[in-house]
């Protein structure tokens, strides 16, 4: 029989009851100051916790893996506790629900790290690339990015650690699991794609060289945590951040199978989703599908059509819906009734209080 978007599967200890998944959105309310998560944002993911798999927002493993304003972190007890109250507000409704674990590296600016001068694998600045900074007011004031400083091995030692703490402090939070992001042109994508990564030592130049900090990082994670609470996040086709990969069929493939040996409970891609946005072929999809023996989930303005027919194909076993989950807090049960989807308030998806997080009503 032909898996549904709402057959169960078993994601590593987990049996969820869809597959259906509410991925990583930036939202920016953490409380100021220290970058906690809070009621607010616990009665947010609360909201949508019918959703087969939550994953939750990009969230800093250090002071300087932050890259926007108003970001929740994971590296202090104060948000240790801050996140306790988001799962338990999604267990109590019955929910599954990972951290989404990021360093930004070069897509930041001082203004949110301290006044430090960012990371990153080679000290090559992002192009045309901002980001929003606490301007004194509730809207985000947008800036460019500066050059970053290459990071020396001592640094990459450091951030795998701090990678590895991260996730220990995620299961003390009571989250399912982690995500690791590996995607959008922040700090592990930059090691992985060709034109942002210039190193000359065993973490550049050649692709084995170039995937070494993630499979590092994975491993770091595995084993502070367990494979079957490990999922990571590839962009493959996105350009975002200023990261482009030469060959990004051949690396992530290869990415794909560097990931398969930790034996983690599941891939996450991200397709390119704006207009004219570079199409993932599904003989692509097919690839990574070979390689891959996990649970496979991707996201990219799918509709309930497009997406059981990725699940029909075989390439998928679960499919994100980002923007609708933000306007639609019930989605599935609007999914599986035909029932229409409301419209997000674009002007309310960065900072600001409960309006445009809280406030949209189920079906009526």
């Amino acid at each position: 029989m032909t898996a549904t978007l709402f057959s169960p599967i078993k994601l590593g200890n987990h049996s969820l009851n869809n597959r259906i998944v509410m991925p990583p959105m930036t939202r920016s309310r953490a409380t100021q100051p220290g970058n906690i998560a809070n009621d607010m944002m616990a009665e947010y993911y609360g909201q949508r916790a019918s959703a087969g798999l939550i994953i939750g927002e990009g969230t800093q493993i250090a002071g300087n893996g932050q890259g926007y304003a108003w970001t929740p972190g994971i590296y202090t007890q104060e948000q240790i506790v801050g996140w306790k109250k988001v799962t338990d507000a999604v267990h109590a409704e019955g929910g599954v629900i990972f951290a989404q674990l990021w360093h930004v590296g070069r897509v930041t600016h001082p203004d949110n790290i301290g006044g430090q001068q960012p990371i990153s694998c080679s000290a090559i600045r992002a192009e045309g690339v901002k980001v929003f900074i606490d301007n004194g007011s509730d809207a985000p004031g947008f800036v460019d990015v500066v050059e970053p400083r290459e990071m020396a091995l001592e640094d990459i030692s450091e951030v795998i650690e701090q990678y590895r703490q991260a996730a220990l402090n995620a299961v003390e939070a009571g989250f399912d699991g982690i995500e690791l992001h590996a995607a959008n042109g922040y700090l592990v994508n930059q090691f992985m794609d060709s034109e942002s990564n210039a190193r000359t030592d065993q973490y550049g130049g050649s692709l084995e060289n170039r995937l070494r900090f993630m499979d590092e990082v994975v491993a770091a994670m595995v084993t502070a945590i367990g494979a079957e609470k490990v999922g990571v996040r590839l962009a493959p086709l996105t350009t975002l951040n200023g990261t482009v990969d030469a060959n990004p069929e051949e690396t992530y493939v290869e990415a794909a199978r560097v990931l398969n040996k930790h034996k983690i409970a599941f891939l996450h891609i991200a397709e390119a989703d704006w207009d004219d946005a570079p199409l993932m072929p599904v003989s692509f999809k097919k690839a990574v599908r070979e390689v891959f023996e996990g649970v496979t989930i991707y996201a990219g303005k799918y509709t309930p059509e497009t997406a059981q027919k990725a699940l029909d194909e075989g390439w998928a076993d679960m499919i994100g819906f980002g923007r609708p989950f933000i306007s639609n807090p019930d989605l599935p049960t609007r999914i599986q009734n035909h029932w229409g989807w409301a419209a997000h308030d674009p002007d309310t998806l960065f900072g600001g209080r409960e309006k445009g997080l809280t406030d949209y009503a189920t079906y009526q």
